[in-house]
């Protein structure tokens, strides 16, 4: 059973996820263009609503516990397959996004260049799934 106060924790995380990948999204289209100030400051902006998701998501858990997946027969797979893969990458994206953020912020052009797009990539992943994992936990699959 979870606290009334905590119950908008779930929703609260899959916005600040979906947000990040707005941003994400926003950044590459700015560098690409060139606008380094802007790509620099969307950034910037994804890494702090991905830190703000971090913070709300491991206090709601400490404090809510697990929601179980009640999903049935090929929904179950389906489910657990995707929750790996999006739990696997969001602990090797951290590294990633903190190296490359560095590398940003110094300059280092040409080794941020080097690790940027595959950050960029597996971030957005973790992001999107996020918000796809949170619709089948609490909306489509409820049981």
């Amino acid at each position: 059973m979870q606290v009334p106060a905590l119950s908008y924790f779930p929703a609260i995380n899959a916005t600040l996820n979906g947000t990040a990948a707005v941003l994400l999204l926003t950044a590459k289209r700015f560098i690409g263009r060139g606008h380094i100030e802007a790509h620099k400051r969307t950034m910037i902006a994804a890494f702090t609503t991905s830190v703000v998701f971090l913070t709300c998501y491991l206090y709601y858990h400490a404090h809510a516990g697990v929601l179980h997946f009640a999903g049935q027969g090929w929904r179950r797979p389906v489910y657990f397959t995707l929750l790996a893969s999006h739990t696997l990458l969001a602990v090797v994206i951290v590294p990633l996004i903190l190296l490359s953020l560095s590398r940003g912020l110094k300059r280092q052009d040409a080794r941020h260049v080097r690790i940027a797009p595959l950050t960029y990539w597996l971030w957005l992943y973790v992001s999107v799934t996020g918000v796809l994992i949170y619709y089948l936990l609490y909306h489509l699959w409820r049981g």
